[in-house]
Parts: C-alpha cells; sequence; structure tokens
C-alpha cells in the first residue's frame, strides 16, 4: 500500500493549518507505508501492463485528474488503496455499472494481471494507478470528489520500531477526509487488534469525520461487500478481523 505518514503539528487544540499540514507532509516524504517488492512480470503480465495501461492506466500529471472526463460520465467514484489481486474492486465493479471506481496499487505485475482480468470481464468502469497514495490524493485527487476510499487490510507494521510507517495516522486521515464528498464513507478493515485501536482513536479524532456505530465502535462486517482473500484466510484460522465505517460529515 503506498502512502507516506506521518504526525501532524497541532497549531492548538483541535485545529491544523493547512501550511502545517503541508510542511508535514513535506517533512515525513520519505515515510513509507509500503516496500516495493516490485518482483519479475510473467510475459503475460508484462504483455497486459504495456497494452492496457493506456485503456486502465491513470499517470500522475501537472493538473488534478477530472473523472468526469476520464470516465466518461458524471457518478459516484470510489477509491480503493492497495487492491492486491484485484478481488474486491472487480466484484464491485461487476456488481455496480453505475459507480466508478479508481485502484491504487504499488505491484506493477499485480497490477498488469489485474488489468488482464478487467479486460478479460469486459468492466470499463475501471481506472487504476501504480503511485504513491499520498501523492496522489494530495496532488491528483480533487477535494470532495469521492464518494468512498475503502482500505482493506494495510500492512500493520506490527514491530514496535515499524510503527511509524503504518497507513492510518492522523495526516493521512485528515487528506483523506477533504477527498471525500460529504457523506461519503471510509471504510477499513484489519486483523491486527493493536492497529484496529489505532485506527478508531485516530478517526475518531478527526473532526471532519463521524463513526457510524452508534457505540462510536466498531461495526459488523457490511455483506455488500466482497471477502478479500487475507480476510477470508484469517477467518479460517480464527483470527478476529475488525470493520470501522466513518462518514464524512454533512455541514
Amino acid at each position: 500500500m503506498n502512502v507516506i505518514i506521518g504526525c501532524l503539528k497541532n497549531s492548538g487544540p483541535g485545529t491544523v493549518s493547512k501550511q502545517e499540514q503541508q510542511d508535514n507532509i513535506n517533512h515525513h516524504r520519505k515515510i513509507r507505508s509500503y516496500v516495493r517488492r516490485e518482483g519479475r512480470f510473467t510475459p503475460a503480465q508484462k504483455s497486459a501492463y504495456e497494452s492496457l495501461w493506456p485503456v486502465y492506466g491513470l499517470d500522475i500529471t501537472t493538473e488534478q485528474w477530472d473523472f468526469s472526463r476520464i470516465f466518461g460520465r458524471q457518478s459516484d467514484v470510489f477509491l480503493e488503496l492497495g487492491f492486491g489481486d484485484g478481488r474486491v474492486l472487480k466484484m464491485l465493479s461487476a456488481q455496480h455499472p453505475e459507480n466508478d471506481y479508481l485502484g491504487i496499487e504499488v505491484h506493477r505485475p499485480g497490477v498488469g494481471r489485474v488489468m488482464r482480468e478487467l479486460d478479460q470481464q469486459g468492466l470499463k468502469n475501471v481506472r487504476v494507478a501504480s503511485e504513491d497514495g499520498m501523492e496522489l490524493l494530495q496532488n491528483s485527487i480533487t477535494a470532495e470528489s469521492l464518494a468512498g476510499i475503502l482500505i482493506f487490510f494495510p500492512d500493520p507494521w506490527h514491530k514496535k520500531k515499524h510503527k511509524k510507517r503504518r497507513m492510518i495516522q492522523a495526516d493521512f486521515v485528515h487528506m483523506a477526509a477533504t477527498r471525500l464528498k460529504p457523506g461519503g464513507i471510509l471504510h477499513l478493515a484489519t486483523d491486527w487488534e493493536d492497529y484496529a485501536q489505532q485506527m478508531l482513536e485516530v478517526l475518531s479524532a478527526e473532526p471532519m469525520l463521524i463513526n457510524t456505530s452508534p457505540e462510536n465502535a466498531y461495526v459488523e462486517r457490511p455483506q455488500s461487500r466482497p471477502f478479500t482473500k487475507y480476510e477470508e484466510r484469517g477467518l479460517r484460522l480464527g483470527h478476529g478481523v475488525w470493520y470501522l465505517v466513518f462518514r464524512r460529515r454533512v455541514e
């Protein structure tokens, strides 16, 4: 999963200036929540990546993305950060052709394979990017343009010395919240209990977001969402899984 993380400096109780946020992001730009384990392309993956990138791929440019132009229509756009094997991305896009989906994943051979599968299934309401997620949120995605952000089983970085690499930190959550439309959702899942606790604390502290749980806690697994590979494996092994769904406040 590809985002930059860090801790925001605070200019006062519950307030963070835009300049402080930008300074903090720049300061922590080299701290990433992923390691790019590129691996080798298979011939099929390489062929798919090269031939289908013009169809499905999005590159960072000097201008922010215009989703109505990219998808050729006005629609709700959902972003999945770290789509892995693409199972959720493919199933949601097939089940909800009225929506459009953007997936971000840094493992390019896997991106090639997923693009091939999207093409084989004739799914045209998906685009993919293979860059740093925080940079894309900051530079390529406009404010209040997303109906939802989905982050399922991000790297837990379970060693204490590595926890600063975790994706769900205050600066990332604030940036994500600004990209959601009012009423848009931020949906997270993890099978690491201490990471779930961190997620709940960080999201609850973001004033732009409100927990959809009446108890301000975790939620039951939304039945409308497909299982991920990691989720199925964890449940099969008897591991706990924690789900969070927060919504951007409607002023």
